[in-house]
């Protein structure tokens, strides 16, 4: 993204929303709006806000197992298998149970 041609001032804003609302979904592009010259909000397409918080969310998903592999904080995997075994038949049995 080029900031030049990605910075607007309020004023254009106030005067172009409907086109720049069209133009930033249409195109997904990320738009900086200046309030007396300087930086104030971002104005994003909604499909590209949802991918970047998608990301966000799996940078601190990544970070976490990081932080948890070096304090040791982890079950082995055969560990984590019979586990999640036990959860899949728990769940099977409780379904069986509301369908009886």
């Amino acid at each position: 993204m080029k900031f030049s041609e990605s910075v607007k001032p309020i004023s254009y804003l106030k005067t172009h929303a409907s086109e720049v609302v069209r133009d930033v979904s249409e195109n997904q592009k990320t738009l900086i709006i200046t309030h007396n010259g300087e930086a104030k909000v971002v104005l994003q397409d909604v499909k590209v806000y949802e991918k970047m918080q998608e990301s966000v969310a799996l940078l601190k998903i990544l970070a976490l197992s990081g932080k948890e592999l070096k304090t040791g904080n982890y079950n082995p995997l055969p560990k984590s298998l019979k586990n999640v075994q036990k959860r899949i038949n728990d769940y099977k049995k409780d379904q069986n149970e509301v369908q009886s």
